[in-house]
């Protein structure tokens, strides 16, 4: 396992949030088809991603479907494996923008922000990190990426690396400035990290993932009383996208911010302005409404 995440290293490019994806799914396929892989058959693979399939959700599906792909290519290419075996792994049914964004409504999330009131640098650090999330539509592992030296005071900006080592600077609201600087007053002091969110429980270390910080939007919407389809991060990123939408900003902005590669991704949020939409939708023969 530690040849094949070397090999997506050098070869991929990978981050370690997809290094270990990777290596977890890899892992998984091993412990069912044991660990001579010459012995694996297409019909065996199929059988595994099937049953995969139907205990777990599309998006769930489609990353194990990924990540199985690359590890049975590089089983493939260092000879591991006769066969390649990538091409038994099969699709499953998806149309991009089929689905619409889930999102919080206003007052939800003034709701889940005062879920994170109070002085103890647990709340201070939460309220900080929802408004982050909220504010400017960062990724989970954008926040618990950040580092001290991301944050230009002078002009008000904040730099964040995304996907594909991607890096742009955004405005920092003075509300979400202000929550940076009440958190780092009193943010334990730890040895040489420079990382801006530092883990609540002893020892002070910085998140080793996204995970920490979508674990602080679910105890955050939990403490509020608010039971929405998603629960991590992301529903924070898709509630800032629709707030700017709402509020006017043009497509081709909004999808600077969130840093998308295509207008086709940011074009997902459109669907969320049901008033715009009645406006040019059109009536349907025989049905008065």
């Amino acid at each position: 396992m530690i040849a094949f995440r070397d090999w997506l290293q050098v070869h991929r490019g990978a981050s370690n949030p997809t290094l270990r994806l990777y290596s977890r799914d890899a892992t998984e396929l091993i412990k069912a088809l044991g660990e001579d892989v010459g012995k694996w058959t297409v019909r065996a693979v199929r059988d595994f991603v099937l049953d995969c399939a139907g205990r777990c959700g599309a998006p769930t599906t489609q990353k194990r479907i990924t990540s199985l792909r690359a590890f049975l290519r590089y089983l493939n290419f260092t000879d591991e494996s006769r066969d390649d075996l990538a091409l038994a792994v099969p699709a499953i049914a998806s149309w991009r923008l089929a689905r619409l964004p889930c999102c919080l409504s206003e007052e939800e999330l003034v709701r889940v922000i005062a879920a994170c009131d109070g002085t103890t640098p647990g709340r201070l650090r939460d309220h900080a990190i929802l408004l982050l999330l909220s504010r400017l539509g960062l990724r989970a592992g954008d926040v618990a990426q950040l580092r001290l030296a991301d944050i230009d005071w002078n002009n008000g900006t904040v730099q964040v690396a995304g996907k594909g080592r991607y890096q742009v600077r955004l405005p920092l609201p003075q509300e979400v400035g202000d929550a940076l600087l009440c958190y780092l007053d009193c943010r334990p002091k730890v040895g040489q990290s420079d990382r801006v969110f530092l883990r609540s429980i002893a020892p002070a270390t910085p998140f080793a993932s996204g995970d920490g910080v979508s674990s602080v939007v679910k105890h955050a919407l939990r403490r509020a009383g608010i039971k929405a389809a998603a629960k991590g991060a992301h529903l924070l990123r898709h509630t800032a996208a629709t707030a700017m939408l709402r509020h006017g900003i043009p497509l081709d902005q909004i999808g600077l911010v969130l840093r998308h590669r295509s207008i086709d991704m940011t074009a997902y949020y459109a669907k969320v302005d049901v008033a715009l939409l009645r406006n040019i939708a059109q009536p349907w023969p025989g049905v008065h409404s």
